[in-house]
């Protein structure tokens, strides 16, 4: 079984606006990725700053749905403002596959093909994450899949040690590299990586929009 783990408590103080709740064709862009993730896996569980947060939430990935019959959770922030460390704990926790796929609520143009990919290659040999990495070095943690139990384990001794940074638990996981351009057949620009930080960001992504969403198949 493959679980996704969709952060989405952050409130987008850069960007001015919620991340998760962005429109898009009329549409927040929390179902957005919820339709692209349940392509790629079987059970979806959206992490949110608080009991409240995840309340609203539901109703409107519920108001938007268009397969009633996905499993998907909803959970909070282990330990309120602590960031993505806290998220992924709380959201490997919560989550019952045994590897799960790991993003944040800012990707509009997530690659259903691109996250299966990477499960394929986390499945592969003993590795307990499948982790890609730009030309620069930069990993993307929040675009990665983990070996759960490993993970959670890993987030919450890191927790224990007041450590927020998120590449801080991946140093204890056996974690193989994908470099990005090994990507590039199935998503050829990588915009599975575009995120939204800015309002520049966010304009962007408005233009592209478009076009991918006709190739998208959604």
């Amino acid at each position: 079984m493959r679980s996704a783990v969709i952060l989405a408590g952050g409130n987008g103080r850069r960007l001015g606006a919620e991340k998760s709740l962005l429109e898009f064709e009329r549409k927040p862009l929390i179902c957005w990725t919820v339709e692209k993730l349940s392509r790629a896996a079987d059970e979806i569980v959206v992490v949110t700053r608080s009991e409240a947060h995840a309340g609203r939430l539901e109703g409107i990935i519920s108001d938007f749905a268009t397969q009633p019959e996905l499993k998907i959770a909803f959970t909070w922030d282990s330990v309120a403002g602590f960031g993505p460390v806290a998220g992924l704990s709380a959201g490997m926790k919560e989550a019952s596959g045994s590897l799960a796929f790991a993003t944040g609520c800012d990707l509009p143009f997530l690659n259903p093909q691109v996250i299966e990919r990477l499960f394929e290659l986390a499945e592969e040999e003993d590795y307990e994450a499948a982790v890609p990495v730009q030309p620069n070095g930069f990993f993307e943690p929040l675009h990665s899949v983990y070996h759960r139990e490993k993970m959670l384990a890993a987030c919450e001794r890191a927790i224990e040690k007041a450590e927020r940074r998120i590449h801080v638990p991946l140093q204890e996981l056996c974690v193989r590299r994908v470099f990005v351009d090994l990507l590039r057949p199935l998503d050829p620009d990588l915009l599975t990586f575009f995120n939204l930080n800015t309002r520049e960001d966010l304009e962007k992504a408005r233009a592209l929009w478009p076009d991918c969403r006709k190739h998208s198949g959604l």
